[in-house]
């Protein structure tokens, strides 16, 4: 017997699948993992945590994240650069036709407008460092592909990426946590942004042809293939490196997180070994994924720390 049965939720609609596609869920670990890294390194150092304020931390970057995905696809498809007929990443929804532009537009501004009502509490607790971080972060969200001078067609989508999903974004939580900012709040941020930059790195190899024709000028566009290889895999070895100043300074429990770095080098020679195109796209997932693994081994080295070092 066919059909959904009673009292039990039927399978999920095309358009339910295509507000799924366009927030790009996948990609959301690398707004996640930042603020658990922030959290960890807080309560390494503190003890404790204001729950309340950590959700809302991780509902406004979330928001951010999201609201930029829909925006990006949006601004992209008006700027020609999404034709379904020559794009090798996942579909886009809007330029397939599976959802209007108008209803994406709205839905990311909703998702910037959640985000500032969350950053609302955020201020009343860290002041205006936290307003200045959740303005820029908007901002920055919106003028990726959108405005006159979009970041990400200047080149300069990765070094975004870097230092909101990574610099500010770990500095910030901890800062929302204790009240200040130190020396390893920012390089642990320096340090996960790069693989999350990594993540942009394979996204825009991929598509650096299509970009090239609608004057979309990212790094790929501009340094070329073998540039763009020889970056993913520095921002890919880079953390393993930073790590060491941290170990040596007597954060011995960090050094678990080295345990990742025989999936980075596989991760490094498949860039360099698969041309780009739909491969890519799993390799893109990969790295997302790897950058949350090796934040939950920091975050979890530092709750270790925690104890170990009393």
């Amino acid at each position: 017997m066919h059909g959904a049965v009673p009292g039990m939720p039927g399978p999920m609609s095309a358009n339910g699948r295509a507000w799924i596609a366009a927030i790009r869920p996948r990609t959301l670990v690398i707004g996640a993992t930042p603020v658990f890294v922030g959290l960890a390194l807080a309560w390494h150092h503190t003890g404790r945590l204001d729950l309340p304020v950590a959700l809302l931390t991780l509902f406004a970057a979330l928001a951010i994240q999201a609201g930029t995905n829909l925006h990006n696809d949006v601004a992209d498809f008006e700027r020609g650069a999404d034709d379904p007929a020559t794009r090798k990443g996942p579909e886009r929804v809007v330029a397939s036709g599976r959802l209007p532009a108008p209803a994406v537009r709205r839905a990311a501004h909703a998702l910037f407008g959640l985000a500032v009502l969350a950053g609302v509490g955020l201020v009343l607790r860290g002041g205006w460092p936290i307003a200045l971080l959740g303005a820029a972060a908007v901002a920055c969200g919106l003028a990726y592909t959108g405005g006159p001078r979009p970041l990400g067609y200047l080149g300069l989508g990765e070094l975004f990426v870097w230092a909101f999903f990574g610099v500010a974004a770990v500095a910030g939580t901890y800062y929302l946590q204790t009240g200040r900012v130190g020396f390893d709040a920012l390089w642990l941020g320096a340090i996960l942004g790069l693989p999350a930059a990594a993540v942009l790195v394979v996204n825009n190899t991929r598509d650096r042809n299509e970009d090239a024709r609608v004057g979309k000028r990212t790094l790929a566009v501009r340094w070329g293939l073998r540039a763009m290889r020889g970056l993913y895999a520095a921002l890919m070895l880079a953390p393993a490196l930073g790590l060491l100043p941290l170990v040596a300074g007597g954060s011995w429990w960090l050094a678990g997180a080295w345990l990742l770095l025989p999936w980075a080098l596989s991760l490094a020679h498949e860039i360099c070994a698969q041309p780009p195109g739909p491969a890519y796209n799993r390799l893109l997932v990969a790295t997302a994924r790897w950058e949350a693994a090796f934040g939950v081994l920091i975050a979890a080295g530092l709750v270790a720390g925690r104890f170990l070092s009393r």
